[in-house]
């Protein structure tokens, strides 16, 4: 069976013949703490002095690292070419690119204002390829990588989909743990030291830091957003409970939300369920408009006009984002024409990409009521990963 990062080098080739480039070089050192977040995808293991992994348009790969990180890339199967250099990387790397880039054509590094998982070339890195570069050919042919990184890390393999699909399982299967074991009186930070326990069990790990997965709220006094489980907070009648949970499966990821209305057996009040409808009804307009061809921001218009036409006021963030190895994963985003967004909204969609479609309202008295859903793109539209919540579910205590 291939290898994840078997599997991405072949993308890889493909993409960077499609981009006419000379080479796609991913420059790192040091990559035990802050690497580049590419290189999972393509490497597995760390790397320690100035390393050059390159895929060349020739559809050849070609890996310039120091002698002691040689054998591990030549035991992997995956390199073309090895070669080891002890005292400097800069004639080794000029060398190979010297053998595999035609002349006039363009070294793809990575660099991107916009997108952040396009973006893990230091800027030191980058100023010392511009010195090795000086009075070469080379010398004014860098550009950014952005465009084969964004469809490299969004177009899923079935190995990667499949690894997915097993994450947003465990998800789902702990959302309905914590449904059978919450009780009024227990305080968002229990319920969250209970996801933990639930993860530990499982061997998972964190969709993002582990400070703030899962995001736990109760009630109108929490917060809301990327906030932090109160141990003050507790879960009373007449609230909403709202859950946002990724975990971690063999190096995949979901990103999923949940919510309940807390009560004692009596049926649930209008406004928790008109809410509840109005935010289901944008994440279906969101899914109907999520198509390959179409770009980011028309995806979340189409929730964003629904959940303002129901009478709500609008969310004020992306109605989606990528999923992969980590939740937050790059490339398009379905959201608006923000500048905080940069170009990430006028992204294409792809077929085989992972999305969220999310958004939630908040009722003054009942708190966040906030549903997340996780999707493949096909061909013709898209297809839900796992069961979605179709109902406003009720978490009775006593």
């Amino acid at each position: 069976m291939k290898s994840i990062q078997s599997e991405k080098l072949e993308q890889a080739k493909a993409l960077v013949k499609a981009e006419e480039l000379g080479a796609w070089l991913t420059f790192v050192r040091e990559t035990v703490e802050g690497a580049d977040p590419v290189l999972p995808l393509i490497y597995e293991g760390g790397l320690t002095w100035q390393s050059a992994l390159i895929v060349t348009g020739e559809g050849r790969t070609v890996a310039v690292v120091g002698n002691y990180d040689a054998d591990p890339l030549k035991a992997s199967g995956d390199w073309d070419e090895v070669v080891p250099y002890v005292q400097s990387i800069k004639d080794s790397l000029i060398d190979a690119l010297e053998m595999h880039v035609p002349a006039g054509k363009e070294i793809a590094v990575n660099f991107s204002k916009s997108d952040v998982k396009s973006d893990g070339l230091s800027h030191g890195m980058y100023l010392l390829l511009k010195d090795y570069f000086a009075g070469t050919r080379f010398e004014n042919a860098l550009v950014s990588a952005e465009n084969v990184i964004r469809k490299l890390r969004g177009v899923k393999s079935e190995s990667e989909l499949s690894r997915i699909r097993a994450a947003v399982l465990d998800t789902l299967e702990i959302f309905e743990v914590v449904q059978a074991m919450a009780r009024a009186g227990q305080s968002e930070r229990s319920i969250y030291d209970l996801i933990h326990s639930l993860m530990g069990e499982r061997n998972l790990g964190f969709a993002w830091d582990r400070h703030g997965d899962p995001i736990v709220n109760s009630g109108p006094n929490s917060m809301i957003g990327h906030g932090i489980p109160s141990s003050d907070i507790v879960i009373e009648l007449g609230h909403i409970f709202h859950i946002d949970l990724g975990v971690e499966k063999d190096e995949y990821c979901s990103d999923l939300q949940r919510s309940w209305y807390v009560t004692a057996g009596e049926e649930t009040p209008a406004d928790a369920l008109d809410a509840f409808d109005a935010v289901r009804r944008a994440i279906l307009a969101a899914k109907d408009a999520l198509k390959p061809g179409v770009e980011g921001w028309e995806v979340d218009s189409a929730a964003r006009e629904s959940i303002i036409h129901s009478g709500y006021d609008e969310y004020l963030h992306a109605v989606g984002h990528q999923v992969g190895r980590v939740a937050h994963d790059g490339g398009t985003i379905l959201g608006p024409r923000w500048e905080r967004y940069g170009n990430t909204p006028f992204g294409t969609v792809e077929d085989g990409e992972v999305y969220t479609l999310e958004l939630g309202v908040t009722l003054e008295s009942r708190g966040y009521l906030g549903i997340e859903e996780m999707v493949v793109v096909t061909k013709d539209g898209c297809e839900w990963i796992g069961k979605p919540q179709e109902e406003l579910w009720k978490l009775v205590v006593v």
